[in-house]
């Protein structure tokens, strides 16, 4: 109940949080024997976040990167929560205008664990160029019940050239006594006023003595005013 009033918590405070200036913030609590330890680093226009619980001889780790670099703005946060488990959550968020272009990147992880491992790890990383726009938005969620979860997720976007690049990836991985894995890579490329969307999601849940794998890749490419979406959704459930 403790740790899920704190994660209530942790979550509402990311609502508010700015990304027009360099912000870090990082947050470590340990009871109980638990260890917990929180890094958050920001860099340029970049709000970086990082929250670690753990109690009764659980391991908490959260680390969090934004770097928003001439007319980028990225947005970082990490959330690690265990009891009596394993849990590792990573978060990098790197955007970079450059040279009239503009970017924006948001990762979001969150780990949570009770008696198991947990790992979840997110990246986006947007790049615009000569006047091009970069958007792209990783998310990252994994949980565990005396199970081992690892959520992978990455999303790339490269405008240049007037061109405009949005890419978003989303990953889930939730057991209960098993092994579940997800992985997701979304890239979308855009030049010369082009427009490239990928957006990729994938779910990952397993039952007792189950393995479940979800594997997602969406690449889209655009040029001269060219229009490309491509959208791809993998789904595994073992029960």
């Amino acid at each position: 109940m403790k740790t899920t009033l704190l994660y209530a918590s942790i979550v509402g405070s990311l609502a508010a949080a700015p990304a027009w200036a360099a912000t870090a913030t990082a947050t470590s609590v340990a009871t109980n024997g638990g260890t917990a330890t929180a890094t958050a680093t920001a860099i340029g226009q970049a709000h970086a976040q990082a929250h670690a619980a753990a109690t009764n001889g659980g391991v908490a780790v959260a680390d969090s990167l934004a770097w928003g670099r001439g007319r980028g703005v990225a947005q970082s946060n990490a959330i690690a929560i265990a009891d009596r488990g394993i849990a590792r959550s990573s978060s990098r968020a790197i955007a970079d205008g450059d040279r009239w272009g503009g970017a924006r990147a948001i990762s979001d992880s969150v780990a949570a664990t009770i008696g198991g491992v947990a790992i979840s790890r997110s990246d986006a990383v947007s790049r615009g160029r000569y006047g091009g726009w970069a958007d792209s938005r990783s998310s990252s969620t994994a949980t565990s019940f005396y199970g081992t979860a690892i959520s992978d997720s990455s999303a790339r976007a490269t405008g240049r050239f007037g061109g405009r690049a949005r890419s978003v990836s989303t990953s889930l991985a939730d057991t209960f006594g098993g092994v579940a894995t997800s992985r997701v890579r979304t890239d979308s490329v855009a030049g010369f006023y082009g427009s490239a969307v990928t957006d990729g999601i994938g779910v990952s849940i397993s039952g007792p003595s189950q393995r479940s794998r979800a594997d997602v890749r969406a690449v889209s490419r655009a040029q001269r005013w060219g229009r490309s979406v491509t959208r791809v959704a993998a789904i595994e459930l073992r029960r």
